[in-house]
């Protein structure tokens, strides 16, 4: 079983949480994609439900012993789950009847018994109301065989408001068996009634070094895995699919080239590349939030060079960018219309009279 790569504070308090006679009935994941928000959130699902650690059912013994005898369970380390009791592998396997993830499209979709017309919506981008209604139907059963039953919401920002509103009253009285663990990109986008009945889990950045040293324990090799995580920048979901495809860190370096081009065009070519920016938005949303990756990289050398030389200004116009960034990547997350988002973010770009950084200058190492 794969470790988690960074994030000790964070495992060390999900274990307490975890191990308390009351855990928190609802908890907020909350950070930057890739960062392991998802990682922890089925860690605490193992933690609340490791038979290891809860005294639960033996693993099964291999065939050919007798019935009576078992295997006994493997050591946790430092309090964690043991990893290999069925419990534990059937959520490292997404395969746990217990463990519920919630998404955009209709998964338990549960419309009035007088809607009749009710369609399907397998491609929806929201998380319906008719969606919340059957995971609230679901958390009031008992679970089929875990302790604690564990709902993951994701992304939570994309439940409509009225899905929202219907959430909070199981939220403020929730069954004692169920815990629902929301994770977002854009807590700000939620309700604040939502938030102040979470328990939040701030899902941060990793330093460089200890990207690179998860990744070889992995057995990524020392070259791949410096390249990895450095091309991450601080993110470990990001590294772990960079040193798996390789070609992925040759795409960014394409994006970088192309937003030093666009860098320095005038308005009206910038906002020429809008409607791309939409479709790849309506086609796959992973690939506009890439290349809002590689502008913030494109943006933070572009600070980087000019603290070296001194020159303020250019450091101004920089963070100005980085800011832009921040704010369109946080618009799309709270489904702010995407071309206005886009055409707001490069009309905020100054433009750059002289590209002094390549792609192979960027990006510097994350520390």
């Amino acid at each position: 079983m794969e470790s988690i790569i960074g994030h000790e504070d964070l495992l060390r308090e999900l274990r307490s949480l975890a191990a308390s006679n009351d855990p928190p009935h609802a908890l907020l994941f909350a950070g930057p994609e890739g960062t392991g928000r998802s990682t922890l959130a089925l860690e605490y699902a193992r933690l609340l439900n490791c038979e290891t650690l809860h005294g639960g059912p033996s693993v099964p013994a291999p065939a050919g012993m007798f019935d009576d005898e078992v295997m006994p369970h493997a050591a946790s380390p430092e309090g964690g789950p043991c990893r290999t009791c069925r419990a534990c592998r059937l959520i490292s396997d997404g395969t746990h009847p217990d463990v519920i993830r919630l998404g955009p499209g209709d998964a338990l979709c549960r419309p009035r018994s007088s809607d009749s017309g009710h369609a399907r919506h397998p491609d929806s981008r929201d998380i319906r109301i008719c969606q919340v209604r059957g995971l609230i139907e679901l958390a009031a059963k008992f679970p089929y065989e875990a302790r604690t039953r564990v709902i993951l919401v994701d992304p939570a920002e994309r439940m409509n408001r009225e899905g929202a509103n219907t959430l909070l009253k199981t939220l403020e009285e929730p069954p004692g068996h169920s815990v629902f663990v929301l994770i977002s990109a854009a807590p700000e986008s939620l309700l604040e009634t939502v938030i102040s009945r979470c328990r939040r889990v701030d899902v941060r950045t990793v330093p460089r070094g200890v990207i690179e040293a998860g990744l070889a324990l992995r057995g990524v090799g020392p070259e791949l895995a410096l390249r990895a995580a450095r091309e991450s920048h601080g993110r470990p979901g990001k590294a772990i699919a960079f040193a798996k495809q390789p070609d992925l860190m040759d795409d960014r370096l394409r994006l970088l080239d192309r937003c030093a081009r666009v860098a320095v065009q005038r308005a009206s070519e910038r906002i020429s590349r809008v409607p791309s920016m939409v479709e790849n938005w309506r086609q796959d949303r992973s690939v506009l939030l890439g290349e809002l990756d590689a502008w913030e990289a494109y943006w933070e050398s572009r600070l980087r060079f000019a603290a070296e030389s001194g020159d303020r200004g250019d450091a101004r116009d920089a963070l100005r960018a980085l800011d832009a960034v921040t704010l369109g990547r946080a618009d799309l997350q709270a489904n702010v219309q995407v071309r206005l988002t886009m055409e707001l973010m490069l009309l905020s770009f100054p433009r750059v009279t002289l590209s002094a950084i390549t792609s192979e200058e960027v990006p510097a190492s994350h520390a």
